[in-house]
């Protein structure tokens, strides 16, 4: 109920716009650890296991979220974006693993954008600090934009649309995942048909999201405890979506659902 309420609440732009950044902000300036990297809520399915590296291991859940996002799209040799790319890990994975030729993260949150700089350096991958209505790239400049888990912080998800188009080359990819509650995934999915992208793919992963929960649950708890005073630890734990969270046991009831998409512009 109270995390249906909060992403029901994110259908109106004020509220996002008064909620989301601020908290993005403050987690990147006051907690600045370079394993933190990713933010999402994970994909799990032992059929799209991913082989990883040593070090990217403790973020694997959140990794095989991009890389499932990604995964109708060959995105090797081409000019990527990113749009709400957080504390930067998203876009690291895709650089080095699926060898785009350019790679650029881009997030609303200065802080988050400034730790993404200092924490990623990989060649030919860069972080920058933009609007997703109003992006600072010309048109036509990317083959694929990536969105993970982030248009619900948007306050307008057509614009942000719009922007896509623009910014994607003729027979460029859009690919998207985001959780919402039944009647906003509905308002997402219209405004989805609604963008002049053509719909690739459109799928409910609702129960690999929640395996993803389940799985790292005991991990992510560790971490909380290890790197986070004892003061923030609970409120983490929710907005993590950790194993009997409000947003765990949202997806659970029904009450949340988790999408993902692929589109194209023609």
């Amino acid at each position: 109920m109270i995390a249906n309420l909060f992403l029901n609440l994110t259908e109106y732009a004020f509220f996002r716009r008064l909620v989301w950044k601020p908290i993005y902000e403050s987690l990147a300036w006051l907690f600045p650890y370079d394993s933190w990297v990713c933010m999402n809520y994970g994909y799990a399915c032992e059929a799209e296991k991913i082989r990883l590296e040593e070090q990217d291991e403790i973020n694997r859940y959140s990794l095989q979220l991009y890389h499932h996002t990604v995964s109708e799209i060959d995105i090797t040799d081409k000019d990527v974006l990113e749009v709400g790319s957080g504390r930067g890990g998203g876009s690291s994975y895709l650089k080095r693993y699926l060898r785009p030729a350019t790679m650029t993260g881009m997030d609303l949150a200065k802080n988050a954008v400034s730790f993404s700089n200092k924490t990623h350096l990989v060649p030919d991958l860069k972080y920058v600090r933009g609007n997703a209505e109003k992006m600072p790239f010309e048109n036509e400049s990317f083959d694929a934009v990536v969105n993970v888990e982030s248009c619900h912080a948007y306050g307008s998800v057509p614009r942000f649309l719009s922007e896509v188009h623009r910014v994607l080359k003729p027979g460029g990819y859009f690919a998207c995942t985001d959780i919402r509650g039944p009647e906003g995934m509905q308002l997402l999915i219209n405004h989805l048909e609604g963008s002049g992208l053509r719909m690739i793919k459109q799928k409910d992963i609702t129960a690999n999201v929640i395996s993803a929960i389940e799985e790292e649950d005991e991990q992510k708890r560790l971490r909380i405890k290890q790197l986070l005073p004892k003061w923030i630890a609970p409120a983490i734990i929710e907005l993590g979506g950790a194993k009997g969270s409000a947003i765990d046991s949202g997806l659970r009831s029904g009450e949340l659902v988790y999408y993902q998409w692929t589109l194209q512009k023609n």
